[in-house]
């Protein structure tokens, strides 16, 4: 699968998921946009990924990369609380930005073996 197909599903898994995170809490902390946040600009820049823009593909790996850093915090909170709901939430935005960054490491590492 191409990078920039991976990166539109993760993108929108990260919007949906974040939006059903924020509706679905009480409280309605601001915090809980931050993968739909993550999200809008991942889907703003994948046509820039799908022509292979260094730039749009680098930004893209290292906003993947920052929002599998930041669910982690979520994960453990929500691992404390017992929501299973959220767990499935949080759990599936983290399976698909790594899935999403596996392919993108993959796709660099091929870029640079056709380049050589």
């Amino acid at each position: 699968m191409k990078a920039n197909t991976v990166s539109l599903i993760n993108s929108i898994v990260l919007i949906s998921m974040g939006l059903w995170g924020y509706f679905e809490s009480d409280s309605r902390p601001i915090t809980a946009l931050i993968p739909v946040i993550v999200g809008v600009i991942l889907l703003l820049i994948n046509s820039g990924v799908k022509k292979e823009n260094k730039i749009a593909a680098h930004v893209a790996v290292l906003l993947t990369l920052l929002i599998i850093i930041g669910l982690v915090k979520p994960f453990l909170g929500t691992l404390g609380r017992g929501n299973i709901v959220g767990i499935l939430r949080v759990s599936v935005m983290i399976i698909t930005s790594l899935w999403a960054m596996i392919i993108f490491v993959q796709s660099f590492i091929s870029a640079r073996k056709s380049k050589s």
